[in-house]
């Protein structure tokens, strides 16, 4: 299953012009503290951080976009010219606690676009991660999109939410208390539930958006409504890192308790400034890899289906042999292949096929000398074929897959 997610997101992504990114595990930590801002959770209280043998600052990567763009411009690739669509897959880590399909290293995949503001931008994107869902049989999953506007219509709306809240504050939660001090709209992304419902009770953000940003969040609606992408409007997602401007999203699914947010992300039009390069503006967002196993692991039904893939069982003297000449016979036409070449009975190597991840199993007994028995193992369909019909059996394998 692991396996699968990973290749339909090389095979998804790269049918809309993504190129896989490697950036390595440990990386400056104030490329962390500056890129992702000193009040969010992932600096103040998860990051891996401790020096090395010459007394400098690591950090075992908490999320891999400020890394992304690190390498962007490290390699000047914002002189392209053209939008450039960046993906990565790997290990983060985080110290934070344990629950149902999150863990302190975790894997993500994600994907960043760098070059292009316009809400057609967003709205592809998004619309590619639902493709790659539906494709490994996701189906029960939400769209909430919400836009946090920028650095010319936040401070109004920020200043109006201490405003709001100044009569409120003893009713926040402790860290929220604290937030209301340091950055506010952190408040937002709270999910205490005294908390939950007193911010059910002030005005949304989208309430406050400039006309620019206004005219942006409606074009992403518009967009997605052009693309026949289901949706809602959520004005509560402001994810949990300050570098977001305008878009952000989140796809939430059901099965995974109560954080079931499966992926998030968001649009970032100033990061690339800030950590030093031109004004680029940049997109993307990032999948739990874990989560995203176990959602697929818990569906009813063969949602994924494992390659091609053949047993071999043989019996008596010079069963072993065979064995290992039909293996290189089949492997050379490209069918996968798994044994046991050890004495064993029949009945054992049968079990040991149905334990296998193989979808037919090849049978020679010693009495049957010139031909063999291809059996699928899920409904014990089985046809007799020449014994050194190699290419027969690899047809039939490949189409009794398919049925």
């Amino acid at each position: 299953v692991w396996q699968q997610a990973e290749r339909m997101a090389h095979e998804i992504f790269s049918l809309y012009g993504f190129r896989e990114i490697r950036t390595p595990l440990l990386e400056p930590t104030e490329l962390f503290t500056s890129g992702l801002g000193t009040d969010t959770d992932v600096v103040t209280k998860e990051m891996y951080t401790f020096l090395d043998r010459k007394g400098r600052s690591l950090t075992l990567r908490p999320e891999n976009t400020a890394p992304v763009v690190r390498a962007y411009l490290e390699h000047s690739r914002h002189r392209l010219g053209s939008l450039d669509r960046l993906y990565y897959l790997g290990p983060m880590f985080r110290y934070e606690r344990p629950q149902k399909g999150r863990y302190r290293q975790f894997h993500q995949i994600g994907v960043e676009v760098f070059g292009g503001s316009e809400p057609e931008v967003d709205a592809e994107t998004m619309q590619m991660v639902l493709v790659y869902l539906q494709r490994l049989g996701i189906g029960n999953c939400t769209l909430w999109v919400n836009s946090v506007g920028d650095e010319n219509c936040r401070p109004r709306y920020r200043e109006e939410l201490l405003r709001v809240l100044a009569d409120r504050v003893a009713d926040l939660c402790a860290e929220c208390r604290q937030r209301y001090q340091r950055n506010p709209l952190r408040i937002l992304d709270c999910k205490d539930s005294a908390c939950r419902k007193l911010i059910g009770e002030i005005p949304t953000l989208v309430e406050y958006l400039c006309d620019d940003c206004g005219a942006h969040f409606e074009g992403l609606k518009k967009n997605l409504t052009s693309l026949g992408v289901p949706f809602q409007v959520n004005p509560r997602i402001v994810r949990g890192l300050d570098y977001y401007t305008r878009t952000t999203f989140e796809i939430v699914a059901e099965g995974l308790g109560a954080q079931d947010a499966l992926m998030g992300g968001g649009r970032y039009d100033r990061l690339v400034e800030r950590f030093g390069g031109p004004a680029v503006p940049g997109f993307g967002f990032a999948i739990g890899l874990d989560r995203l196993v176990l959602l697929l692991s818990e569906l009813p039904g063969e949602t994924i289906k494992p390659p091609p893939g053949l047993y071999l069982a043989a019996t008596g003297k010079g069963g072993a042999e065979w064995t290992l000449r039909a293996s290189q016979e089949l492997r050379r036409r490209n069918l996968r292949v798994e044994t046991d070449f050890r004495t064993r009975s029949l009945k054992a190597q049968m079990r040991n096929a149905d334990r296998s991840a193989c979808t037919h199993i090849l049978i020679r007994l010693e009495d049957e000398k010139a031909e063999v028995r291809l059996r699928r193992l899920r409904d014990g369909n089985q046809i007799t074929l020449p014994e050194n019909g190699w290419d027969e059996m690899v047809r039939e394998v490949s189409l009794g897959n398919r049925d």
